[in-house]
Order: C-alpha cells, then structure tokens, then sequence
C-alpha cells in the first residue's frame, strides 16, 4: 500500500460525540475507550501526516431547524430530537485532538446523512487524488462506519477499516461488525498493521506508549491478553 494512493477518511471525529459533555458521547463512550479509538486516531495521523497520504474529514452538521431532515427515523431522528450536530454549535465542531493538524486535515462538507459519500465531493476528491486504497476510522461502528466503508467498496476503492480506531455503541456492536460485517467487503485490521504496510513508522511517543500497552502486565490488567 503506498501513501501517495491511499486516502484515510475520519468520520464523526465532533464533540457530540467524542467530547465529555457532547450529546451523544454516552452512546459511543464504552468501545471508545475499550478500543482506545482517540488515542490510537492520533498516533495514526502523526505518523501519516508528514507522508503524501490523503487525510480527510467528513463531519456531519445540520441547520440549527434540521430543515434537511424530511422524516427522519432511526439515528437520524435521535440526533434531531437529541438536537446534535447543529451548524454554529461547539458540538458540531471537530475535536480538539484533530484540530491541531491544521489544513494537513481537508475537510469535505455536506455529509448530512450515514454515508460520507453522499451529498459531498468525496468521491471526486478521490478520483482526482488517483486514490485507490480508501482507510476507514470514526465512529459509528454499525451506521456510518458500515455505510461508508460500503460504498467505497461499491465504487471500487480498496477498503480497510481499522478495528481499534473505530466506536459502536457497544463492545457487541464492536465485535460483530469488525468479525462478522466488515470481512465481506473490507480487510479490518489495526492502525500499527497498516502503518507497517505502509513502510511509516510511528513516532517515537507513540512507539513508546504502544510498547506499554502491548506489555503482558498492561494486557492482563486492561483484560486484552489472548
């Protein structure tokens, strides 16, 4: 896999839901924390940032009326009831630990449904990029998650997803979707495994923190050993 054709596309990386008091952060805050989803999307986007790889994100916002929803049902009927991901709100903001990467970061906007591709220029932005392997991270596992990395699939991209930067609403959800979904379409692995593949080495703060949490004590105490 080289650099200069792969593209990662971050999903739902907003305060509502990735901040403490965002308004759906108790839907996705278990498995965020189970997968270490934050932590590891940063060592992911340190390492790549200084190599030719695509980094985009696809944030999901609303008017403040939600006049683009017509009937909405399931999550999206959740959000508009839960009034999240309003334009103008610090919830519909991008979090504090991907704004630090600046411009490296471009941000495709439109996206107000589960699919990062629909409604937004993603798709050409991709096409003119000549990209041809498409990374998937985000949240949430079972709906945006899913539904993007779909569609990548369907437009011929070469999909991965990465198991341990991704939330679902449960460690079940979790589970189900990286050993039971995503393999019909995607490869699922995690973000140290691409980077190998990648010939992009972690940085030395993250190497660190990976040798610690990868140490038997550290497994056996986090309940992760094998």
């Amino acid at each position: 896999m080289k650099p200069e054709t792969t593209a990662v596309i971050l999903i739902g990386y907003q305060n509502d839901y990735f901040s403490p008091d965002g308004i759906l952060y108790p839907v996705v805050e278990e498995s965020s924390r189970v997968t270490g989803t934050l932590d590891n999307t940063v060592a992911l986007l340190d390492a790549l940032a200084p190599t030719p790889a695509l980094l985009i994100a696809t944030p999901i916002i609303f008017t403040p009326d939600y006049s683009e929803l017509e009937e909405p049902v399931g999550i999206l009927a959740s959000i508009k009831e839960a009034g999240a991901f309003k334009a103008g709100t610090q919830g519909a903001e991008t979090i504090e630990q991907l704004r630090r990467f600046g411009d490296r970061i471009l941000q495709v906007p439109g996206k107000r449904g589960l699919n990062a591709f629909s409604n937004t220029a993603l798709d050409q932005i991709l096409q003119d990029r000549h990209i041809e392997d498409v990374i998937i991270a985000g949240t949430v596992t079972s709906i945006c998650i899913d539904s993007g990395g779909r569609a990548a699939h369907e437009r011929g991209y070469r999909v991965t997803i990465l198991s341990d930067c991704i939330s679902g609403r449960s460690n079940f959800e979790q589970d189900f979707y990286c050993e039971q979904i995503f393999p019909l379409y995607a490869r699922v692995i995690g973000h140290q495994t691409l980077l190998q593949e990648m010939a992009v080495p972690l940085t030395e703060q993250h190497t660190a923190a990976a040798t610690v949490s990868h140490s038997p004590i550290s497994q056996t105490i986090d309940g992760n050993h094998e």
